[in-house]
């Protein structure tokens, strides 16, 4: 019979004792694959929270102007998209202007620029088009907030005039902030020109690809072009997130090292047992030439099996289990997420049980004395 072979039968001999062994261990290395399970989809879900409904961070000019942006800030060149868009880790920017303009002869009303040749996505000011159509670039067309239509008692497709020039509206859409729900929006070229501020820009919006480290990011950003441009982002939300997954990570490491101390433990009495009843064979084995070395990896390679198939019927058992729990649908809106990470971190402890669980066994199997071990009954 060959070394091998040995390896996989001898662990099974017993099979009570075998099976015991692999379900102590299983299930710590059930909880491991679970647990992982449930820290990915969490990731996930908080990734797509943080970055659902708005941009991830904006951008502004260091420059103070109090005639350039609403915020105090003059106006940045629109090549600062481009230099944010290199960036590794940025999926998208967004450049807009904020103008404050007379419309219809009233006082100045906030007038949004922005992009539509970028597919301009609304959501990044919280806003939802209700009715209507997107505007085109340069085509004096606006898209107005609920509550400046029923100021200025206007409908989709009436004119406006804006600046003494006419504006038709070609969408209404809501965001539930009656600020911004009574605001305007064009195209910035549209707006640039009423203002005479071309190739210019107020803020940019930016929005990072999933899983990217946003503050991180931002440091970037600031560590090169802190003389020109201001970062600005909810750095709350970003650490509310980062220490909510720290803590469920933290507790899938603790499972991990609380399923090597139980699962070790019980390698160890398994194959003690195992040592004690082939004491006779391993003095045949001795008396026939085997060496202390071949007799110790043969103990660890049977414990290695064992905590090995334990780490596969561990990792089954978790995923069935996950499964389970998801189609009685406990875990809401979050969607279990599986990753190669989780099954390398559940066999790596299987093996380290192996190893832990398997040594002294295998070392005190190495020492048996030929001649008493063929004496023992």
């Amino acid at each position: 019979m060959s070394f091998l072979k040995i390896l996989l039968k001898n662990p099974f001999r017993n099979k009570s004792r075998a099976l015991l062994a692999i379900i102590g261990i299983g299930i710590g290395i059930a909880t491991i694959v679970a647990l992982g399970a449930i820290t990915g989809g969490l990731t996930q879900t908080m990734d797509d929270t943080l970055h659902a409904g708005g941009a991830d961070f904006s951008i502004l000019s260091k420059e103070s102007d109090s005639v350039g942006t609403p915020y105090g800030t003059a106006t940045l060149d629109e090549e600062w998209i481009d230099k944010i868009k290199d960036f590794d880790g940025v999926k998208s920017v967004e450049g807009v202007y904020l103008g404050m303009v007379p419309i219809e002869n009233s006082y100045n009303s906030m007038l949004i620029g922005i992009d539509p040749n970028q597919d301009f996505n609304l959501s990044s000011m919280s806003m939802t088009l209700t009715k209507g159509r997107m505007i085109k670039d340069d085509s004096k067309e606006l898209l107005a907030g609920k509550l400046a239509m029923e100021n200025f008692n206007k409908s989709v497709g009436d004119t406006i005039t804006v600046m003494d020039q006419e504006f038709t509206i070609v969408g209404l859409y809501e965001s539930g902030d009656p600020a911004r729900d009574s605001e305007f929006i064009a195209s910035n070229k549209d707006v640039q020109k009423l203002v005479d501020d071309e190739g210019k820009i107020s803020i940019i919006y930016v929005f990072v690809d999933s899983g990217v480290d946003v503050e991180n990011l931002v440091k970037k950003i600031d560590e090169k072009y802190e003389e020109n441009i201001t970062t600005v982002t909810s750095i709350a939300d970003v650490e509310m997130v980062a220490e909510a997954l720290d803590m469920v990570n933290a507790a899938s490491w603790g499972i991990s090292l609380l399923a090597i101390l139980i699962g070790g433990i019980g390698i160890i009495n398994t194959m003690i047992m195992a040592v004690y009843e082939r004491t006779r064979e391993i003095g045949v084995l001795r008396a026939v030439g085997w060496k202390r070395t071949r007799i110790l990896r043969m103990i660890l390679g049977e414990s290695l099996v064992l905590t090995i198939a334990a780490g596969t019927a561990g990792s089954i058992i978790g995923i069935l289990g996950i499964e389970l729990l998801a189609y009685l649908n406990m875990f809401g809106t979050m969607i279990p997420v599986y990753s190669i990470e989780t099954f390398t971190q559940a066999f790596a402890v299987a093996i380290i049980v192996g190893l832990i669980g398997g040594f002294y066994p295998a070392w005190r199997a190495s020492k048996l004395p030929p001649t008493e071990a063929l004496r023992y009954e």
